[in-house]
């Protein structure tokens, strides 16, 4: 999921920001602000970049597969046809 450091640097700066009267109720802001922004990071079902790179290996190497399945479907084919034609 999300490191929740990047969570608490997303709330520590959206708390600078605030106006002056705001920022004395920072420590209660700042809880409910992290609390609701995981949950709707949490909510996106997004994957790490480590993860994403892991998948796109898997379908680089799928492709190749399928693609060399095709070749060779196609080569029988074509002996296949070759040896009707002859017969």
């Amino acid at each position: 999921m999300f490191d929740p450091k990047v969570i608490d640097e997303v709330s520590r700066k959206v708390m600078a920001n605030l106006p002056n009267g705001l920022q004395a109720l920072q420590s209660d802001l700042q809880y409910n602000l992290r609390s609701t922004l995981g949950a709707a990071l949490n909510r996106l079902n997004l994957v790490t970049r480590e993860e994403f790179e892991i998948q796109q290996a898997v379908l680089s190497r799928t492709r190749a597969k399928v693609e060399a399945l095709e070749r060779r479907v196609r080569s029988l084919e074509k002996a296949l046809e070759t040896r009707e034609n002859t017969a």
